[in-house]
């Protein structure tokens, strides 16, 4: 039986710095976001020089991509483990507690604008798209179970509710309210999953 070829140690070197660098942008991404990153910084942040952090990646625009598919790779593999079977709105309602705890931690960067050239880039990176599309062919079944088993409005066209789950981890109200510092993060995770899914109304 054949095995595959171990990596040599250059490139186990190699794949840990790329795994550095996507880890500073992370950080970097949830503090500031894309549209102000320059690969400049990148470097600075990760402590290397320019002309090394172009040796993995030429491009801010893939840069980008490349955290971004990372983070959605890391979505599939968490609804992959995590997830109960028949019971959607306590899996969707998993996801994003942990997507804001990952925001709150500074693992989640925030999405660049959709008017932005980097965006433009990333919806042409194949590796992205099949994960992202993947992601939401999931998220979208889940949220067609909720609304027939009466536990999601069926009025919401099911775009509006994927939508409104993506960017509950980008929602500046989970800034301001760490930065209030009256609410523990366990106790912002659980505000922002209830107003998600049940609103300002009394439950």
């Amino acid at each position: 039986m054949e095995t595959s070829a171990k990596p040599s140690l250059k490139e186990r070197q190699f794949a840990l710095r790329e795994s550095a660098i996507l880890d500073a942008v992370d950080s970097f991404l949830a503090r500031k976001g894309f549209d102000v990153m320059t690969m400049d910084e990148i470097a600075q942040e990760v402590g290397i020089s320019k002309a090394s952090l172009y040796k993995h990646f030429d491009s801010k625009e893939l840069l980008a991509a490349a955290t971004m598919t990372r983070l959605v790779q890391r979505s599939l593999d968490v609804v992959t483990e995590r997830a109960k079977p028949d019971a959607p709105l306590d899996n969707l309602k998993m996801l994003v507690a942990w997507s804001v705890r990952e925001h709150l931690e500074g693992r989640m960067p925030s999405l660049p604008s959709t008017r932005s050239s980097t965006h433009e880039f990333m919806t042409k990176h194949q590796p992205y798209v099949e994960r992202l599309e993947k992601l939401t062919e999931i998220l979208g079944e889940w949220i067609l179970a909720a609304q027939a088993a009466g536990q999601l409005n069926p009025a919401l066209p099911g775009e509006v509710v994927l939508y409104t789950i993506y960017a509950r981890p980008c929602d500046p109200v989970t800034d301001f309210l760490k930065m209030g510092g009256a609410l523990t993060d366990d106790e912002i995770v659980a505000a922002i999953v209830t107003t998600c899914f049940n609103g300002l109304q009394p439950v």
